[in-house]
């Protein structure tokens, strides 16, 4: 199964054991992989399901449900202060291969970055394509970006307080090591891939700063509401480095 090649579709495409595909799918199947009639492929819905799908005309036959288990026992809510450029692409990209639940896009005082709204559409196609290559369960969620303490005041109310770990990191300063930090108990529960966590699962909310850093003012803000600062290190980190170096130490830790 894994050499068959893998594509993200709606759960709406899916009726009565029948896959509806676009015209873009088509094209992606037919002309981009040339598969032809009666080939197989993998078909994921970015919630969790696989099924082993063979191409029939302008739609493809679902020949059986496939059981995949590629996903941390843990959901990851990383919150990322929005870095120059196009450099968030390449956050989203390898955030995804490295396991992330959900990606929070967040304005600091010191964001450069004022997004248009097509670029939150370019970040989830981004993910559907990253998750699609490192054979993820789930495409992670890509949130709306909203200014940092808005972003903190969602978290907050959207995680259950049990079971969740909170950390931002610092630059500078004598902060503990992320490493030494995390602490994982082992729990799985089916609901990975939602921000929403009110089953037990282990929650981990890390946040990455801007290029210089966060502000003081930020830091503080987000120690009142529980964020634990943490270090990722001696050296300073770019902005488009940290969330993979944060992402690497919690799946080295909590994969399984």
């Amino acid at each position: 199964m894994s050499q068959l090649q893998r594509i993200a579709i709606a759960p709406s495409q899916l009726q009565q054991g029948q896959i509806l595909l676009t015209k873009e799918q088509q094209h992606y199947l037919g002309r981009v992989l040339r598969l032809r009639e009666g080939d197989r492929f993998i078909a994921m819905d970015g919630k969790g399901k696989w099924w082993l799908a063979q191409l029939a005309g302008e739609q493809a036959q679902v020949l059986e449900a496939l059981l995949v288990e590629t996903e941390l026992p843990v959901s990851i809510t990383l919150m990322v202060a929005l870095p120059k450029g196009n450099g968030f692409d390449e956050v989203v990209r390898c955030c995804t291969e490295l396991g992330v639940t959900c990606i929070a896009p967040v304005l600091s005082d010191r964001t450069l970055l004022h997004p248009s709204p097509q670029k939150l559409e370019r970040w989830r196609r981004i993910a559907a394509e990253a998750a699609e290559q490192s054979e993820r369960s789930f495409v992670p969620t890509i949130l709306e970006p909203v200014a940092f303490n808005t972003g903190l005041s969602l978290v907050i109310s959207h995680l259950s307080l049990a079971n969740r770990q909170q950390y931002i990191c610092v630059a500078r300063g004598e902060f503990p090591h992320l490493k030494d930090c995390l602490h994982h108990k082992g729990q799985m529960t089916n609901d990975i891939g939602q921000m929403t966590n009110d089953t037990g699962q282990e929650t981990i909310v890390i946040a990455t700063g801007p290029e210089g850093g966060w502000t003081t003012e930020e830091i503080e803000n987000a120690k009142s509401v529980g964020f634990q600062p943490v270090s990722l290190g001696r050296r300073i980190l770019r902005a488009v480095t940290a969330p993979v170096v944060a992402l690497s130490l919690i799946t080295a830790i909590c994969e399984v």
